[in-house]
């Protein structure tokens, strides 16, 4: 090994440290390290050349001059997040503590297909960067949430069913095309996941984030680490076989899978059978909203069948928290409740003890706020950082 990767790999470790955003002195960091002072002032000094970090609020002294304290500067770079959904789609700029600067969201249909999509993207995330004052020498990373399985190496959608278009298409080879920065692909529930913990849950080990709108799929938190599977469809639970619904179609080709019965437009189905008039997800909600009781009765049905899922979830991860988000869980508690009573009553009490089920803390923002945070724990990484301070 070189003596600059030595020291790229060295200073990158000191910044792991920093990271987290706690302020600590040069007296700290050698502790925390073991390296001597004069070690720790050198990439101290090299971490500040980089605008990695920055000088903030000296600490108390305890006699003499009051020793600087160091932490991450979030303003050193800017990453893309992107939230792409069945029929809708964000576009942010956030900054490397993940705090967005700037967002634009619109209806759009991914079944147009990826470069209508991705360059709606591009333009969208264009002119946001020229909104906070930044431009595309900037971006440290993109990240983005897709609606279907992504082979997270590759970043290319698998078999995606509500993606026409979109199977094995090469995402970060086209943006490639545009903007020469690392591009991070992956499961739109999966990106969710990782927002709602940074933000709501940042001490919790063992989540999972239930989203519930189109479609019905599951974000897996074990370990403090995100578990996408072998094939990247970890948590694809919209489709596992509900015994009530078993000849209920499913787009899939099966019948009976938990989708069919308690998405949105599933549920709307059975309203219309029931006589109301619901065509979408959103009309469910408003239905609800207004104290329908069909509409309530429908949705605490559905939350009672997503229970019936989750109760082997439970048993098989053993969550400590549950976050139920996407369109529909703007029903509130109606939905909620019917998760909760079948969970509570079907798994052992040692599985339940201190499981919570509530609903999304992020809410809409929870998947743009995920691949913001796919993004930047990529180009924080101490391989990215290594590699950048290699090549400048």
């Amino acid at each position: 090994m070189t003596d600059t990767s030595i020291n790229a790999a060295s200073v990158s470790q000191l910044f792991q440290l920093l990271r987290d955003g706690v302020p600590r002195t040069r007296a700290e960091l050698a502790k925390s390290t073991g390296l001597a002072r004069s070690t720790i002032a050198l990439r101290v000094d090299e971490l500040m050349r980089m605008g990695l970090i920055t000088p903030v609020a000296d600490a108390v002294s305890t006699g003499g001059r009051p020793p600087s304290q160091f932490a991450l500067n979030p303003a050193a770079k800017v990453v893309i997040a992107a939230d792409i959904g069945a029929s809708h789609a964000t576009v942010a700029i956030t900054d490397l503590a993940g705090t967005v600067l700037a967002q634009h969201s619109e209806d759009l249909d991914v079944a147009l297909g990826p470069v209508p999509v991705l360059s709606w993207l591009v333009e969208g995330a264009t002119a946001l960067l020229e909104r906070v004052g930044r431009n595309t020498a900037n971006v440290a990373a993109i990240g983005i949430g897709v609606p279907g399985p992504v082979e997270h190496s590759t970043g290319q959608p698998v078999n995606p069913p509500i993606m026409p278009g979109w199977d094995r298409f090469d995402i970060p080879g086209w943006f490639h095309q545009h903007l020469e920065v690392p591009v991070l692909v992956d499961n739109d529930v999966n990106t969710m996941a990782l927002g709602e913990r940074a933000v709501g849950w940042p001490g919790i080990e063992h989540l999972m984030f239930v989203k519930i709108a189109t479609g019905i799929g599951a974000g897996v938190i074990s370990g403090g680490l995100l578990q996408r599977g072998a094939q990247g469809v970890a948590g694809d639970i919209g489709h596992v076989q509900v015994a009530r619904g078993a000849n209920v179609p499913c787009k899939c080709g099966n019948r009976g899978c938990l989708e069919a019965l308690a998405s949105g437009p599933a549920i709307a189905r059975t309203l219309r059978e029931q006589g109301v008039e619901a065509h979408t997800g959103t009309d469910v909600v408003d239905l609800v909203k207004r104290g329908n009781i069909e509409a309530i009765q429908a949705v605490r049905q559905a939350g009672r069948d997503i229970g019936e899922v989750l109760t082997t979830c439970v048993s098989l991860v053993n969550p400590s928290v549950i976050a139920i988000g996407g369109s529909m869980a703007r029903v509130g508690e109606h939905l909620i409740a019917g998760v909760r009573e079948v969970v509570y009553t079907r798994s052992t009490p040692l599985a339940t003890e201190h499981l919570s089920i509530v609903q999304s803390v992020t809410a809409e923002r929870a998947g743009v706020l995920g691949a913001s945070m796919l993004a930047v724990e990529h180009a924080l990484s101490p391989e990215a950082l290594t590699v950048g301070f290699v090549t400048r």
